[in-house]
This record gives C-alpha cells, sequence and structure tokens, in this order.
C-alpha cells in the first residue's frame, strides 16, 4: 500500500523462466501489465523450455532467490505476492521465511505449480509437503488445478463435487481462499470452484478445443494477483481474470510444435483493430 493506504498494483513474482515465454515469469509480467500492475520477479530457476517441454532446469542459487525478494520489498514494497514454480522443499523454506520476515501482512497468491503442460515434473515430493505446510497456510488465495488439488488434499478432483471438496480441505489448511481449476476435467464447459472465508462462488466458460493452452496456469494466477493488488475482492479479481485468460486463449495464434502460449496482448491487438 502507498502512505495513504491505497493500492498501487506492485506485484512481486517469485517463480521460474520460461525461455519459450509462454509460462512461468515471462507469462507473469505479461499478464500483470496487460491488467495494469507493476511486476517485479524473484526468479527461482532457469528453464530451457519451449512448445514441446522442458528440455533443461538449473535452480537459481538461494541467496540469489531471497536477495532478488529482499530488494524488491524494501525499496518498492508489494501489494500482492505470488508464488509459482518452487522445485525444492529447501527453496520453499526459504521464500517462506522471507516472506514472513519482509511480507508477513501482504497478500499471497499461491499458484503451486508441479507439472509443466507438456507433463514435465517441475517439483520433487519433498517440494510438494513443503508447499502445503508453509506456502498455503500463508496464502490469500490458492490456484491448483484439478491433478494439483488432488496431490494437495488427498481428495479425486473428477468433477464439480470433487472440486468443492478439494476447496474445502485448502480453507481447512489455512487458505483464505482456493480456486480449485477445471481445465483437466473433461466436459465441454469448463468450471472453476472458489471458495473463501465469505462463501463459494461457481464460475464456468465454454472450453476451446485450441493447442495454445501453454502458461494459462500463471496467467490465471498472476491476472487475480494483479487485481488484488490493485484494491479488487478475490471473487471479482477470479472473475475478471477468467475473462482475460478466455480471451487470450481465443486469439491465441498457433506457435510452435506444441502446446503454444496464449495471446496474453490480446488487448492490445483489439485497440490496433479500431485504430
Amino acid at each position: 500500500m502507498s502512505e495513504d493506504g491505497q493500492a498501487q498494483g506492485r506485484v512481486l513474482i517469485v517463480a521460474g523462466s520460461d525461455s519459450g515465454g509462454g509460462a512461468g515469469i515471462q507469462a507473469d509480467i505479461k499478464t500483470v501489465t496487460m491488467l495494469g500492475g507493476y511486476a517485479m520477479t524473484a526468479i527461482t530457476a532457469i528453464t530451457a523450455q519451449d512448445t514441446t517441454g522442458v528440455h533443461g532446469v538449473w535452480p537459481v542459487a538461494l541467496d540469489a532467490v531471497t536477495a532478488q525478494m529482499r530488494a524488491c520489498l524494501a525499496d518498492i514494497g508489494a501489494d500482492t505476492i505470488k508464488t509459482g514454480m518452487l522445485g525444492t522443499a529447501q527453496l520453499v523454506e526459504h521464500v517462506a521465511e522471507t516472506l514472513d520476515a519482509f511480507a508477513r501482512d501482504t497478500p499471497k497468491i499461491v499458484d503451486p505449480v508441479m507439472v509443466a503442460t507438456s507433463g514435465d515434473q517441475l517439483v520433487d515430493e519433498r517440494a510438494v509437503s513443503a508447499i502445503a505446510s508453509l506456502m498455503i497456510p500463508a496464502a490469500i488465495l490458492v490456484t491448483p488445478n484439478a491433478p494439483e488439488a488432488e496431490v494437495l488434499t488427498g481428495k479425486a478432483v473428477d468433477g464439480l463435487n470433487g472440486q468443492r471438496r478439494a476447496a474445502e480441505a485448502l480453507l481447512e489448511k489455512g487458505a483464505k481462499g482456493a480456486l480449485i481449476k477445471g481445465g483437466h476435467i473433461p466436459g465441454a464447459i469448463i468450471y472453476d470452484v472458489l471458495q473463501t472465508e465469505h462463501g463459494e462462488w461457481i464460475f464456468e466458460s465454454p472450453r476451446i478445443e485450441t493447442s495454445s493452452t501453454h502458461g494459462t496456469g500463471c496467467t490465471l494466477a498472476s491476472g487475480c494477483a494483479a487485481l488484488i493488488a490493485q484494491g479488487q475482492d478475490i471473487a471479482d479479481a477470479v472473475d475478471a481474470a477468467r475473462t482475460y485468460l478466455h480471451h487470450a486463449i481465443e486469439q491465441a495464434t498457433p506457435l510452435g510444435k506444441g502446446h503454444g502460449p496464449v495471446a496474453h496482448n490480446w488487448r492490445l491487438k483489439q485497440i490496433d483493430q479500431q485504430d
């Protein structure tokens, strides 16, 4: 918050880099910027990645990750923190300790990234346990897809009832809000279930048949972070971020030989067309 208590849209993103530009830090920066926020980054890993998969991962030194976080928080500050790829338990522990020391009261949006769209595993089992025990209890919003929600809660997530049970379980673990995404659940309509301390919302949208789905999870979580950072409540932020993502998928131009990126810049394209 600024000195007058107003949200300024500052988002510190703690996540991995995607060299292909479709997911990770690159998708996060594009999304936060397009939705009117200010993006800062603490890069946790360098990946050699494209639309076909992850070809290599090089973790950033723990001290370098936390130094990036401290530098941003001490100088610029943040209205929200968004976390993405945290590949090891040791990294999760360092990130959690740094946030507790320097951003305890800053709203945190946790995207528990575990597997890339291509199917490549991005975190180890101990990291999953650390995310569940250290990151989720401090989150204002956690945004797992169905497979991630199953791992985190032990609940089967194969439809609306499963999504609702998983959301309840994450709230019981301490999260203030849980968005269980339904993109991995078959059907012509995608349902996303949001539960918070204040109620439940079920969002729906038609499934778009496309291969341009790389980075959708990063984009949605960063969209929520950007909008919450500008003062929106959780439900409104989720609704608006879903709309932004839906258009980004709908208007994506196929790139690469695998799962291509979404069109983060679709709003700019609309302005160009109007001119």
